[in-house]
């Protein structure tokens, strides 16, 4: 794929669907291992640790869509933040939605940290050798 544009819109589809895929398999993981989870999943009733687990399937899955989006397009940083951004702005309004049922602290964790984890996921990329 020779095209600049084209090959960064496979890297950032590749991320963002990295990022489908990490939430989709934990998502499962935890419904079908954590019974309180699966029981509480359906009403958005989480309990602290439950908020903190979802956080951290975030982290690992934004993490991972800025590696991947790297991995395939390692120049450019506007590519490799814009996983981070399309989350972002796809978001917003979920959490807007959903404010009052969630503490404060849990949307700004959530929000604050997609681009940022989307930037150290594809900086380690770039560490880790050389792109696809």
């Amino acid at each position: 794929m020779r095209s600049g544009i084209g090959k960064a819109t496979v890297g950032v589809t590749a991320g963002l669907a990295v990022w489908l895929a990490v939430v989709a398999a934990a998502g499962l993981i935890m419904r079908s291992s954590w019974p309180a989870y699966a029981s509480a999943a359906d009403a958005m009733t989480f309990t602290l640790p439950m908020l903190v687990a979802r956080l951290s399937i975030g982290a690992l899955a934004t993490f991972a869509a800025g590696w991947v989006t790297t991995a395939i397009v390692p120049g450019s940083m506007l590519v490799r933040l814009m996983p981070g951004l399309i989350l972002l702005v796809m978001f917003i309004p979920q959490h807007i939605a959903l404010w009052n049922m969630f503490p404060v602290w849990y949307h700004l964790t959530f929000l604050l940290s997609l681009v940022p984890l989307t930037y150290l996921g594809g900086t380690s990329s770039q560490r880790g050798g050389r792109g696809v």
